[in-house]
């Protein structure tokens, strides 16, 4: 049967639209220096769409961006994807090389940048096969840059040139909106798309989720906001969309400081934040983080695992905190460690064991663990398999690259590369990545309950574990740690800790490491740019230093 009437098109629109409605005069601010109402931030974006077509930008081409967390950075996220255009959100933390791939790829046919990574694009500049256009930001009133870049533009220059007249063009839901590139660690980045229907259906299930659910993020209407996720990542999970329609105040902190990031926690009286775990630990473990008010403020944790630690430090400053599991293809959201309602009246102790779990699925999500033959494993808490899940935002498209799309979606669920169990109560709990599990004497051995335990003990700053070869066992894990500033440990004194929790029950006992080869004491623990421990870097230094 033909439809009848309009179909709406689930389009990023809809959340734009309705913020203005609802909360026309609400206020963006960027760090001490600007502030838009909506309205005026409205009219921007309008600017900016027209800027595209004075630069000749076609619908369907892609528009890359390297950029801090400001204003402009929110404006181009309403303005490119909904002039048509595919938004390529560069990751400024990728090496030179990388950064020149991932534009080629994408073939931007126009780069905006800032001034920051000027000299990083003119370095790489004749690499550069697609773009045509450059235009240059800064926060300067007064810049007026020296470039060996041609065809170059200033964003204020050329958003003053434009009307604020535009009427944004219907399209399908379908159209591809977003490109972000993944680390690419074992290769070059993985271009991952979302469609406008994708960034919809995500920011939906995350408005919910994190809004509607007591006990949680509690995430509402009118409140105060702050990314401190990379906007080039993920679309800073999505939030700033959904944060409009509720007609929230936008503290945007552009380039990461925590001094002023904890001033501004403070003043602003924030409510809810999502960040990487080493953001949390950087602002938590901060000399100063006492001497401010920060107990108005709920944080969303990714990137890498939530611990005990650190969520315990956090309310000990009256930051609530929640883990969130996802990867760049899944948008990122697959599960969150939310209460149930029969743990609303436990104690925060208690509590806190269920927000650090990977946790259960987000509204409209589905999540399962398999084993090698694609057989589903029972909810035990003891039978670890490989974690495949489903979802209506998931990215059905690797950018020029069919046949990687094809293995992520093998028999049909998204294939994660994480393996873990689920429990009793359907809770979820990542284990390892596929590539950094241990096997010791054909056994495997949980690397982030073992980070875990370590990091409870006192003069800890921060651990990992990595496998290391054996002659009996094949492997056996190495507790890479960090100790906090002006603490003293040793090996044998992590191993006592161990035995402790061993004792309890609360990890194998033959999961401790073994004196002496297995305690590996570092200054300070490598991250990637999305706060992921570099288990590759740690195995380098094991094996330089045991040469």
């Amino acid at each position: 049967m033909d439809s009848i009437g309009y179909q709406y098109q689930l389009t990023l629109r809809a959340f734009l639209d309705y913020g203005l409605m609802y909360a026309p005069n609400q206020v963006i601010k960027y760090r001490d220096e600007l502030q838009f109402t909506y309205l005026e931030h409205y009219d921007r974006v309008k600017q900016l769409s027209n800027s595209l077509a004075y630069l000749g930008v076609k619908p369907g081409e892609a528009v890359g961006m390297l950029e801090w967390d400001t204003h402009r950075y929110l404006e181009a996220h309403w303005a490119i994807p909904l002039y048509g255009s595919l938004f390529h959100t560069v990751n400024v933390r990728m090496a030179p090389d990388q950064v020149a791939f991932c534009i080629n790829h994408a073939e931007d046919v126009v780069l905006f940048v800032n001034e920051d990574f000027l000299p990083l694009i003119e370095s790489i500049q004749d690499q550069l096969k697609t773009v045509r256009a450059y235009v240059l930001m800064s926060d300067k009133k007064d810049y007026k840059p020296s470039t060996t870049l041609p065809n170059v533009y200033l964003y204020e220059d050329l958003l003053a040139l434009q009307s604020t007249d535009y009427e944004f063009p219907e399209i399908s839901e379908n159209t591809r909106a977003t490109l972000c590139y993944t680390s690419g660690t074992t290769g070059n980045p993985k271009g991952v798309v979302f469609t406008h229907r994708d960034l919809f259906m995500h920011a939906v299930s995350v408005c919910m989720t994190w809004g509607l659910y007591p006990g949680g993020m509690e995430f509402r209407a009118n409140q105060v906001y702050m990314p401190l996720t990379p906007m080039f990542h993920v679309q800073a999970w999505g939030v700033p969309y959904f944060s409009f329609m509720l007609g929230c105040k936008y503290i945007l902190p552009g380039r990461y400081e925590p001094d002023k990031i904890l001033k501004w926690l403070h003043e602003e009286k924030v409510n809810f934040s999502h960040c990487v775990t080493t953001i949390l630990h950087m602002l938590v473990f901060h000399p100063d983080a006492e001497k401010y008010d920060l107990s108005n403020w709920h944080v969303g944790l990714g990137g890498a695992k939530l611990n005990r630690q650190l969520a315990e430090r956090a309310w000990e400053l009256g930051i609530l905190t929640q883990s969130c599991y996802g990867m760049t293809e899944t948008c990122p959201a697959m599960t969150l460690g939310q209460l149930r309602e029969e743990h609303l009246d436990l104690p925060m102790e208690d509590k806190i064991s269920y927000y650090i779990k990977s946790g259960i699925p987000w509204i409209f999500s589905r999540v399962k663990v398999v084993d090698d033959d694609f057989n589903d494993l029972p909810h035990d808490g003891r039978s670890v398999g490989n974690v495949v899940v489903r979802t209506p935002w998931c990215t059905h498209e690797y950018f020029h690259e069919p046949e990687k799309t094809r293995e992520l979606w093998k028999n049909d669920w998204l294939n994660t590369g994480d393996v873990g169990y689920i429990d009793s109560e359907g809770y979820l709990m990542i284990t390892d990545r596929n590539k950094d599990a241990i096997k010791s004497g054909g056994e495997w051995i949980s690397t982030l309950t073992l980070e875990d335990a370590i990091s409870q003990f006192k003069p800890i700053l921060e651990c990992a574990v990595i496998g290391i070869p054996d002659d009996r066992w094949d492997e056996r894990p190495c507790a890479c740690i960090a100790l906090k500033p002006g603490e003293t440990a040793t090996a044998e004194d992590v191993q006592a800790h161990l035995e402790r929790f061993a004792a309890e029950g609360k990890i194998e006992k033959w999961w401790i490491p073994d004196l002496p080869d297995g305690y590996f004491f570092v200054d300070a623990i490598p991250h990637n740019y999305v706060g992921k421990i570099e288990k590759n870097v740690l195995r380098q230094m094991y094996a330089e230093k045991h040469k």
